[in-house]
């Protein structure tokens, strides 16, 4: 029993010595940078372009009318009489109806070039929520710190922001050895099919090969707010969950309710709901999210680190942790959730059909071939019809040891000293996911710092954007677009 013991202790002893190694090993961390040249902006003025842009609603419904394109050829107009310098530099083209490309050439043809986008659409104000607005959300108002509206998060920030940029960077001189695209699509809320979409499709028609890409996707996290971690982190989306949308359709014999036969169509849908939610997919911290746990270790607390360094033993402890947060748990599995019933026409008729759509967010790594066997498996009910509504792979997973990542972070950390910066996936989805077959690598960043009450505007009452705010974003592309191209 002693010679058991000691055999304990040491291989105890040895554990715990390769866990101190794990946590105490240096690892790449951040590169460090200089803050970037202070960069004066006429607040008042920027801050007014963006309100006059929020002022047109350039909405889109979903709700498959044809898409009213007014509105965005509103938007073309506005710019063009706001951005005198970068009309008159770079090439334009209208696309799809309501989408702008431009191109600003660069003077080294053999450098791939670079792509910076947003979106001009915006989703609708919620039917009777008009009221709860503290300034209309179509009326642009700006005061002392804000600029208020529909768009200023998601996503007319990022589309006057970068027109911003070329405007100064073109009144200061600058020129691009590598070429800049600025692609601003117009049905991104729905989509983007015939926006990003055909943009993408234009520039693999001419053999364009971009070298990265930068989108709307994640964004700057205040300090405190990602535990353990006392910085700002600036978390780059390097991947975005794929998407499916299943319809279950249960059949029955219908009749009058007062005589009910032991299997309605209600109850066998009911059924496969209740055993679809009770097997969920599989967990884990795979590709982008451990890239990011990677990223952050080195940030972070030592008890934390101790962790990360060793998810060989702790991944069972980080899962559970996560768990508990919906947001959080969303980041380690394919998620499920049903979202739409339809059954019945009247109390005492029973319905010979029920139907549910659910709607999945695919990990990378999962497919959609392997969600719909999963999907068959765990209902286990070969009554149930499924038909895809709609689908989508995950993307691919941009490289955060590539040089387009390095310079993407670098020109954060010019902007944003001190912060923090990591790779990481994407739940929802944005345009990035149309340029995969004509970029090597994609990323999703809005340089803003977000927290958790603005992200409750985001499609929601009340957005709006400090104006301060709004000046780094500016910034931001400046210095990414000198850093990229220059």
């Amino acid at each position: 029993m002693r010679r058991i013991a000691l055999l304990l202790g040491l291989a105890l002893a040895a554990l715990a010595l390769v866990l101190l190694a794990n946590t105490l090993r240096t690892g790449p961390g951040q590169e460090p940078v200089e803050a970037a040249a202070p960069l004066a902006l006429e607040r008042d003025e920027i801050a007014a372009r963006l309100a006059a842009a929020v002022r047109i609603p350039s909405i889109s419904r979903g709700d498959g009318a044809p898409a009213d394109l007014a509105p965005f050829r509103a938007l073309h107009a506005l710019l063009a009489r706001q951005f005198p310098r970068l009309h008159a530099a770079l090439e334009r083209e209208e696309i799809g109806g309501g989408s702008l490309l431009y191109r600003w050439a660069g003077s080294d043809a053999s450098a791939a070039p670079i792509l910076l986008m947003g979106h001009f659409d915006v989703v609708p104000v919620e039917p009777g929520t008009e009221e709860r607005w503290t300034h209309p959300p179509f009326a642009g108002h700006v005061d002392a710190e804000f600029v208020w509206g529909r768009g200023t998060l998601d996503d007319k920030l990022s589309v006057l922001g970068l027109c911003e940029a070329a405007e100064r960077l073109l009144r200061d001189g600058f020129a691009p050895r590598r070429t800049v695209y600025l692609a601003f699509g117009h049905d991104e809320e729905v989509g983007g099919n015939d926006g990003a979409g055909a943009i993408a499709a234009l520039l693999a028609e001419r053999d364009v090969k971009l070298a990265f890409t930068v989108d709307e996707g994640m964004g700057i996290v205040g300090r405190g707010l990602v535990p353990a971690v006392d910085r700002d982190v600036a978390l780059i989306g390097v991947a975005e969950k794929g998407y499916l949308t299943l319809e279950l359709v249960a059949s029955a014999s219908g009749g009058h309710s007062s005589t009910p036969p032991r299997d309605t169509s209600v109850g066998r849908l009911a059924r496969a709901l209740a055993r679809l939610e009770a097997h969920p997919q599989p967990e884990a911290i795979r590709g982008p999210v451990a890239a990011m746990f990677d990223g952050l270790a080195g940030e972070a607390t030592f008890g934390m680190r101790l962790l990360l360094r060793n998810r060989w033993l702790f991944d069972p402890l980080l899962r559970a942790a996560l768990r508990g947060e919906p947001a959080q748990a969303a980041m380690l599995q394919t998620t499920t959730a049903p979202t739409v019933l339809r059954a019945g026409v009247k109390d005492n008729v029973l319905p010979s059909e029920a139907r549910a759509l659910v709607n999945f967010r695919i990990l990378p790594g999962d497919s959609v071939d392997g969600v719909v066997a999963h999907v068959r498996r765990s209902i286990g009910d070969p009554e149930i019809a499924l038909r895809t509504v709609e689908a989508r792979e995950p993307s691919a997973t941009s490289d955060p040891e590539s040089e387009s990542y390095r310079v993407l972070a670098r020109s954060i950390r010019e902007i944003f000293p001190g912060a923090a910066v990591a790779p990481a996936l994407v739940l929802g989805g944005t345009d990035s996911k149309h340029y995969g077959e004509v970029a090597e690598q994609s990323f999703r960043f809005v340089p803003l710092r977000l927290a958790p009450e603005d992200l409750k505007r985001i499609h929601g009452t009340d957005e709006r954007i400090a104006i301060e705010s709004y000046l780094d974003v500016v910034r931001f592309f400046v210095q990414l677009v000198r850093n990229g191209a220059g």
